[in-house]
């Protein structure tokens, strides 16, 4: 049978690509088993998308990443620099791995301005949290990816499951009958 494949915030798995370049990887039994069988694909959208390691810290101006997908906010650097580009190629790129690899569900970093699932930071660079996603996020839930974040895993693994049975009782019923 064929491992389904989960895209991963490449800085869950201990890639030095944040923003600060600090690791902060998760621990979790359940990411190391995947990553074991090799079914994690890690990506950064921001390092994807062209942005280097170390970079300003960045943050959606008064919105989400809904709105910077359909042109209507910004992501904005703290130096007030507009670096959306780079925000909408990574999301572009990590839509077209998650298509070429068949993935239908990701763990994405909460609070980040490409990942984030639940909520993103104001873009007053003040700490100040909001319910809101990240421009990767929003991406990959209007191409149905199931998108959870780092606290969130065994949610995650619950849903994998879900896909891994509703697979093989569509390959059983497709099976020929004698």
């Amino acid at each position: 049978m064929k491992m389904e494949k989960i895209l991963v915030s490449a800085c869950l798995v201990g890639e030095r690509v944040r923003y600060n370049g600090i690791v902060k990887s998760v621990e979790s039994h359940v990411l190391t088993s995947w990553n074991r069988r090799e079914c994690v694909v890690a990506i950064c959208p921001e390092v994807a998308g062209g942005l280097p390691v170390p970079r300003p810290r960045s943050e959606i101006s008064g919105g989400d990443g809904s709105q910077v997908l359909n042109g209507h906010k910004k992501v904005i650097d703290i130096n007030g620099q507009d670096v959306t580009k780079y925000f909408l190629d990574g999301a572009q790129k990590a839509l077209e791995l998650v298509s070429s690899l068949g993935i239908r569900l990701a763990i994405l970093k909460e609070g980040s301005p490409s990942c984030g699932s639940g909520y993103i930071y104001d873009g007053s660079f003040s700490g100040i949290k909001k319910p809101g996603k990240g421009v990767t996020a929003a991406l990959l839930e209007e191409n149905n990816i199931r998108v959870f974040s780092e606290r969130e895993i065994s949610e995650a693994e619950k849903y994998l499951k879900t896909l891994i049975t509703q697979v093989s009782h569509a390959n059983i019923s497709k099976k020929p009958l004698k």
